[in-house]
Formats: C-alpha cells, structure tokens, sequence
C-alpha cells in the first residue's frame, strides 16, 4: 500500500459529504466536517487539503450517488478507492450509525488498509448497465401488468381456452 500525507473518508449522501481526515501515522482521525455534495465544493476541500500539491487518498462507500465524486476525484489527481458497505469490518453491537461516525470509521480503516475497494466501471460500461437494468425492470412491470390482467378477465369470467400459450395473437384477438 502507497504511503499517502493523509487519507479522507467521505461519507456521501445525495446532498451532503461528512469528511473524515487521517493523518499518516497512528494519531486519531479528525472530523473535518460537512460539505456540499457538488463538484465545486468537492474541489474547494482537495485545494484546502492539498495545498502543498501531495496526493491524497480517499475513499467513500458505493452507493446510489454513483460513480461521480470517484472521476472527479482521479481526475485531479488524486487517488480514491469505492468500497462495498457489506465488506466493511464493523464491531458486533456497535449500532450508532451517524454520518460523522461512518466518516471517522472510514477513514481509519482506510489508513490501516482494511478496506476492499470495488472495481469502478468506466462510463460506457456504466451506460450499458443502468440500460441493462431499465430494461429488467420494465420486463418485471410487463409480467406483472400481465398477471393482473390475467386475473382480472378470470374474475369477470373470460377464461382462456383456445390455444396452449397465452399472449399470442390468437389470444388477444
């Protein structure tokens, strides 16, 4: 693992980012605070971080904000690992759960190196499984509009017999 000046642990909502920042070496996280979830503000806090122009780690759990502030963020310059919420270590009965606590956990686990980055797809990829999954879900709606019309025609008594399959031509004449 590459030795970083400090590492950063994001806590992202769609609105807004808790920040976490850890020193290297072994002193505790600090809390840095609440920023905006917007490509702006999230350039102001790596110029604010980076001053001295060092490269950063950061890392943010993945989640429904995509894959935005990642690009954003290696596209500066800097390096950020995604990380799967189900393989992050957690204590058994630690159940508080604040945005300033995740940040904090975040980045110490990140620091340590006990965090399993995800593979990141590129936009085209990305692109073709949001359509992958656009597509799955109107195929479920289709299904399930079938079904109920299906049960509606066998309350009002119109009951198929003519054919072996439904929803051919012969059964919607």
């Amino acid at each position: 693992m590459d030795n970083f000046s400090k590492y950063i642990g994001l806590d992202t909502h769609k609105d807004s980012i808790a920040v976490g920042i850890a020193k290297a070496g072994r002193d505790k996280p600090l809390y840095y605070g609440e920023i905006s979830n917007t490509p702006e503000a999230i350039e102001r806090l790596i110029k604010k971080l980076s001053q001295d122009g060092e490269v950063l780690s950061f890392c943010y759990e993945a989640g429904p904000c995509g894959y935005v502030i990642y690009r954003q963020i290696i596209r500066l310059g800097h390096v950020c690992d995604v990380v799967a919420p189900s393989l992050i270590p957690t204590r058994p009965g630690d159940r508080v759960k604040t945005d300033r606590r995740d940040a904090m956990q975040l980045t110490g686990l990140h620091r340590a190196g006990e965090l399993t980055a995800v593979w990141v797809p590129d936009n085209t990829q990305e692109a073709i499984r949001d359509l992958t999954r656009a597509r799955e879900d109107m195929k479920a709606i289709e299904r399930q509009t079938r079904q109920r019309l299906c049960a509606f025609l066998l309350r009002h008594g119109k009951v198929y017999t003519t054919g072996k399959s439904r929803w051919t031509l012969t059964y919607f004449r």
